[in-house]
């Protein structure tokens, strides 16, 4: 019942039904949001980074604001996990069962290395960031004092995308599934990933030799380890097809006796 054709109209109807689910679930989240924002907020305002430098309020709105993007970081991350399980829904009928079990490890992945790269952003790149800017200010003689929703707009800004940069496993893992990219041109084009990786990581760090080698070294293991889960699955591949190429060469056999 499950593998039959749909039509395009139980597609549509499928797929909105598993939007309204994810909409619904966003929605309590970021109820849920609000009640965290607050304990979140003097829990990073108490950390060592900002010691000794006051933030302030420039605009009646700003703790509104501030409030708004915790309860939504807070709604889309509890999000994350329900909107891929989702997603997998709704593609694994065209998948093979073998391809719909891989696939779900897919989701606790995803989920697990967003969460790591948020943390190294928060844990080891924000610090180092913050620390050299608020030197320069006190090397000028200027007393620094940082707007609330500036701040806080600065941190989701910079430690988020490193989130986003540390799904780069998962997206290898899949686009080798789908024959896009193998090992040996992940390899071939290692040159050119670490030059673009030591650009990132130079970018958003502070010109300074220690805190770029603390963030570029990350960035390229990962790289390294999205090769070697590639040949991992390109290799399972290579067995599939072999096996599979076996069985159908056996069964030609039999048909011709």
């Amino acid at each position: 019942m499950e593998d039959r054709e749909m039509t395009v109209v139980e597609h549509l109807t499928e797929l909105r039904t598993r939007i309204i689910w994810v909409l619904a679930v966003f929605f309590v989240a970021l109820i849920a949001g609000f009640f965290c924002a607050g304990p979140l907020i003097e829990y990073l305002k108490e950390k060592p980074i900002t010691e000794g430098v006051p933030l302030i309020s420039l605009h009646p709105s700003d703790t509104l604001r501030v409030y708004m993007q915790f309860a939504f970081l807070v709604g889309a991350v509890v999000t994350l996990p329900v909107a891929l399980f989702h997603i997998w829904r709704f593609v694994s009928p065209g998948l093979q069962v073998n391809e719909r079990r891989v696939t779900l490890y897919f989701i606790p992945a995803a989920f697990f290395l967003f969460i790591i790269g948020v943390l190294f952003g928060y844990y080891v790149v924000f610090p180092m960031i913050m620390l050299f800017v608020t030197g320069m200010s006190l090397g000028m003689d200027v007393k620094p004092s940082y707007g609330i929703a500036e701040y806080f707009g600065f941190l989701f800004n910079l430690v988020i995308p490193f989130g986003v940069l540390f799904q780069l496993p998962i997206i290898v893992i899949f686009l080798t599934r789908l024959r896009l990219l193998n090992p040996m041109r992940l390899a071939k084009m290692r040159r050119f990933a670490y030059f673009g990786l030591a650009v990132v990581g130079i970018t958003l760090t502070p010109p300074e030799i220690v805190s770029d080698i603390l963030v570029t070294v990350p960035l390229l293991l990962l790289y390294e380890v999205s090769i070697w889960l590639s040949k991992i699955v390109y290799r399972k591949q290579l067995a599939e097809e072999e096996k599979w190429n076996n069985e159908y060469n056996m069964e030609a056999d039999e048909a011709v006796r």
